[in-house]
């Protein structure tokens, strides 16, 4: 009987796995897929001979969290690749928004488009040089943040305190036209905030947006060198070096939970698997509640909560075995290991207003990737391996373009949809499609085939949106791992602090059993239960 089965060996499963470990649990991973990975695996898929991220390609996250810092991956075969920029932004005119790994030459770069914007944009950097690593550490630590809360506090106090926050919960397009004169700096910081399902007037769209602009300025956006089921290969193996064992093609078909405690699970093909101490669900939380556990063992309320879920947008991805790179109007963009695709803030307004009507939209924002530029393993010398992929609504309504997308995504809407993505390139790169050795599409339905967490491809286990954060993501209660039944701790992301490859919601859940399972935890469990139920009774 292992101390801790964990269902799911996507990052989040498997760095609750290796924590678990660490501390001297004997650990066992029930995967439902023939490999682990989740959403961070590579193939072949689209050529022979060039290498594709089936999922999730870009970590600057993975660089950045202290949850898989603190895994040291690169003693166990990970190699991170940087392209020679991190991020670029190619407008239809000819210019380019280029996030560099110097900030400095970032800033040269923003000055071309406005005097000044070089100023404001090394302000920003000193910003994150301010409370940069605490509002990390805060962020993607258990909630609420009890000892990452004082150093950020005295940060954000020495950095402006309540002005800053102010500036950082405001939509992006009014903090960029606050900071900036010209439209680099604002399209560089929109972006990052469009990564997720939030838009150009979404409060707190800021703080992501910068978030992500800032640690690609420290850390870079890298990707895995050899592709990116390399770095799961790296967390497996660093699993199997402390005795955890991981089991594929094994899917979990309930937790058995007796008495209000979660004993262990039951596979799909019968077996029971006990567990002597805790089960980590790596689950998205409507997979979980009234699905592996009925609702007789939850709270009544739950379910009610559970209605309310809010899912985030779809994704539709093309994979590409690109004969050479590609033919960027921009050179700058050619650079760049990730290349956002809208012709400027309005469009990437009327992307979001149809996402959120239910349309397809016409023009999307894409975001692209150019794999050999980070990594010339990924492809012959000569030639690109790339992707793009944009978000489509989760439930279509409509088609805001001329093509009839009803979201059934057969054949023929899957061929126009990726006709939309080659045509956001081409515009920006004529020639591209002449390029074009092989491709796949990957529609909404097939990310579920690919990891039953990614509903449609809903990639942040929810939405990004201020009401499922903190205290709300899930449902509202405390923002923590703890689930209602006893032994069972939620760590995929749905639980805080939400989507990203940065093992931050497993090191949380794997903290949380470890700490109910001490001594001092036959305090902590009832104390929890009650302030859960004080504030969402």
């Amino acid at each position: 009987m292992p101390d801790a089965v964990v269902i799911g060996a996507g990052p989040n499963g498997l760095v609750a796995a290796n924590v678990l470990a660490d501390a001297g649990w004997d650990v066992e991973v029930l995967e439902a897929q023939p490999e682990p990975g989740g959403a961070v695996r590579s193939d072949r898929g689209a050529h022979p001979g060039y290498v594709s991220d089936v999922c999730s390609a870009f970590y600057p996250l993975g660089v950045a969290s202290p949850a898989m810092r603190a895994l040291d991956l690169e003693r166990h075969g990970l190699r991170w690749r940087h392209a020679p920029a991190v991020l670029a932004h190619p407008l239809p005119d000819g210019r380019c928004a280029v996030l560099e790994r110097d900030r400095d030459a970032t800033a040269a770069g923003l000055d071309a488009f406005a005097a000044g914007d070089g100023e404001a944009w090394l302000r920003l950097c000193g910003l994150w040089d301010e409370i940069g690593e605490p509002l990390l550490r805060a962020l993607l630590t258990p909630f609420p943040p009890v000892r990452a809360a004082v150093p950020l506090a005295v940060a954000a106090r020495r950095a402006g305190g309540l002005r800053v926050a102010r500036s950082l919960l405001s939509p992006v397009r009014s903090f960029g036209a606050h900071e900036f004169a010209g439209p680099g700096g604002p399209l560089l910081l929109a972006g990052g905030t469009l990564h997720t399902d939030m838009g150009p007037e979404t409060s707190g769209g800021t703080l992501f947006g910068w978030l992500l602009a800032m640690v690609g300025q420290r850390y870079g956006w890298p990707v895995a060198g050899g592709g990116a089921g390399e770095l799961t290969a790296a967390l497996v193996r660093r699993l199997e070096s402390r005795g955890g064992r991981v089991r594929c093609d094994a899917p979990v078909a309930s937790v058995v939970v007796r008495g209000g405690r979660a004993l262990g699970v039951r596979t799909a093909a019968g077996e029971p698997v006990r567990a002597a101490r805790a089960v980590v669900a790596d689950v998205a939380a409507p997979l979980l509640y009234g699905g592996l556990v009925g609702w007789r063992d939850l709270p009544a309320a739950l379910r009610a909560d559970m209605d309310r879920f809010d899912w985030d947008h779809g994704t539709f991805k093309v994979d590409w075995a690109l004969s050479e790179p590609i033919p960027w109007a921009s050179p700058d963009a050619a650079r760049a290991g990730t290349v956002h695709l809208s012709p400027g803030l309005d469009a990437m307004t009327g992307y979001s207003a149809q996402l959120a009507t239910g349309r397809v939209p016409a023009e999307p924002f894409a975001i692209l990737g150019q794999l050999t530029t980070s990594d010339p393993s990924r492809s012959p010398a000569g030639t690109e391996s790339a992707w793009a992929y944009t978000h489509v609504p989760g439930r279509v309504k409509g088609d805001a373009g001329p093509d009839g997308i009803t979201g059934t995504w057969d054949e023929r809407e899957r061929t126009a949809m990726a006709a939309r993505l080659e045509d956001a390139v081409e515009r920006l790169a004529p020639g591209f499609r002449s390029r074009i050795a092989g491709r796949r599409i990957t529609a909404p339905p097939a990310f579920g085939v690919h990891d039953a967490n990614l509903r449609d491809g809903a990639l942040n286990g929810g939405t990004a949106l201020l009401h499922q954060q903190l205290v709300f993501r899930p449902v509202p209660g405390l923002g923590r791992a703890e689930t209602p039944v006893a032994g069972l701790y939620l760590a995929s992301a749905s639980a805080h602090p939400g989507g990203g490859v940065h093992g931050a919601c497993g090191a949380n859940a794997a903290r949380a059993a470890l700490a109910h399972a001490s001594p001092a935890g036959r305090l902590l469990t009832p104390a929890l239960g009650a302030l859960t139920r004080l504030l969402a009774p």
